[in-house]
């Protein structure tokens, strides 16, 4: 598995990408998990990167929660309406882990309140899921053309462009 730094670090591209999308919506991304019946689910979520690593946190017991106690693997795209991509668009999936640290909690809910205004210090969070990576892809519109990014650990970025 591979966690945020080192992602950023292996497939500086299609990292761009993401964070670049995620910046222009307010952080928003749609999570898809896996429901019990085994359909998918696709739902809002605001990932946050701390510490250099990306964390899936949120309210507790909402159903993609519940799903991603059952079973963590998850696929996060970056939110979009520009059906042309011309920012581009991004993927990353993986698993995610519960990481329960209460002083780790502290500390990013300290960072939370700074960056936001929004008060969550005090708290435990449970859960509270760290993002390791399986793999990654990118979309951009380049020269009017489509240049498709993937990335698995392991492997470097390739390119596949798309006329």
């Amino acid at each position: 598995m591979t966690y945020w730094t080192e992602f950023d670090a292996a497939a500086p591209r299609t990292s761009t990408v993401f964070r670049r999308r995620h910046a222009a919506t307010g952080n928003l991304c749609m999570l898809a998990t896996l429901r019990s019946d085994g359909f998918p689910r696709i739902s809002p979520m605001e990932p946050r990167f701390f510490e250099d690593r990306l964390w899936i946190a949120g309210m507790p017991d909402t159903t993609k929660f519940k799903d991603l106690a059952r079973d963590p693997r998850f696929c996060l795209h970056t939110a979009t309406v520009d059906t042309m991509v011309g920012d581009g668009d991004a993927k990353l999936w993986g698993v995610v882990r519960d990481v329960q640290d209460e002083e780790l909690h502290q500390r990013f809910a300290e960072d939370l309140f700074e960056q936001t205004g929004f008060d969550l210090r005090g708290r435990v969070f449970k859960p509270f899921y760290m993002a390791e990576l399986t793999g990654a892809s990118a979309v951009e519109s380049v020269n009017d053309r489509l240049e498709v990014t993937v990335w698995k650990p392991g492997q470097p970025e390739r390119v596949v462009i798309k006329d």
